[in-house]
């Protein structure tokens, strides 16, 4: 009963951060309808990018400023991403898909040109403190990674339930021909909705790096538990997103635990084949229901 209380503790904190990998995913694809597959490799160049500031590769900075600055060059890559995609998303929602392929492929590239294909270890500036609470075992890291997603989740919501750019992404996502009609500027929200993907995918980053190695792909497969959260939940919810990331981490320990570790993998894609069989618009999406 230990083990399984504290497995399920550990996944839903690895499912906070594939809710915040997912949410990224889903922004994009509510706005432009575009699956962007180069989620990871950017998220994992972001990553490098506060390690390369850290560790002295670019400069010895302190984490503050370092995050910071990667903050604004995701927004400059990001924004420079959605203005390359953008005239394929007019044209072909496939297209643009299948342009994030190649996307990502750069991303990739362009961290192994800077940083090599070496595997380097990167630690949160975070207490080494563990409490137990009963039959739980609560860290710092724990702590922060819950704080961290519930502190983003509540900005999100604030930008986009109250803020003029938020309403215009919602009204682009429900309908874009009518917001088009509206005079809603189209690409303002794609561009937003990228920007804020990639904001994401740095703090989800960085909060994965403890607990693994960190390479060129090692970001990129962690993600592929957001994509899976994004199946489960719906592309088109963001709730759907965070449920489904805490639903994916919990399974995903379980069966690690007490199945096999080493077909993590085929666990998530086994998953993504069921709930795309039983839910085609995940399981939030169909237990909404449909508004008449």
């Amino acid at each position: 009963m230990t083990d399984f209380i504290g497995l399920v503790w550990a996944g839903m904190v690895s499912g906070c951060l594939y809710a915040m990998g997912a949410i990224g995913i889903v922004l994009i694809y509510k706005s432009s309808n575009v699956v962007n597959f180069a989620h990871g490799n950017l998220a994992g160049l972001a990553a490098f990018l506060v390690y390369g500031f850290t560790a002295g590769v670019f400069a010895q900075m302190a984490w503050a400023p370092a995050v910071l600055l990667t903050l604004a060059i995701m927004a400059a890559v990001m924004a420079a991403t959605c203005l390359l995609i953008a005239p394929l998303v007019f044209k072909s929602d496939l297209t643009s898909t299948i342009a994030t392929l190649g996307v990502g492929l750069v991303a990739q590239g362009a961290t192994q040109l800077l940083f090599g294909s070496n595997v380097v270890s990167m630690d949160l500036p975070l207490p080494r403190w563990r409490m137990d609470l009963g039959l739980l075992r609560v860290s710092a890291y724990d702590l922060a990674v819950i704080g961290v997603t519930a502190l983003v989740i509540g900005l999100l919501y604030l930008l986009i339930e109250r803020t003029r750019i938020g309403i215009a992404f919602r009204a682009v996502s429900a309908n874009p021909f009518a917001s088009r009609v509206c005079g809603l500027n189209l690409r303002r929200a794609h561009m937003f909705s990228w920007v804020v993907a990639g904001l994401l995918g740095l703090v989800a980053s960085l909060l994965i790096v403890p607990t693994t190695f960190l390479s060129s792909t090692s970001v990129a497969s962690f993600m592929l538990q957001a994509f899976a959260a994004a199946v489960v939940g719906g592309f088109s919810s963001l709730p759907g997103a965070v449920l489904g990331g805490i639903f994916i981490g919990v399974l995903m320990n379980l069966l690690s635990f007490y199945v096999a570790a080493e077909f993590n993998n085929t666990y998530v894609l086994l998953t993504i084949l069921l709930v795309l069989n039983a839910f085609p618009k995940g399981v939030l999406a169909v237990r909404g229901g449909a508004r008449v």
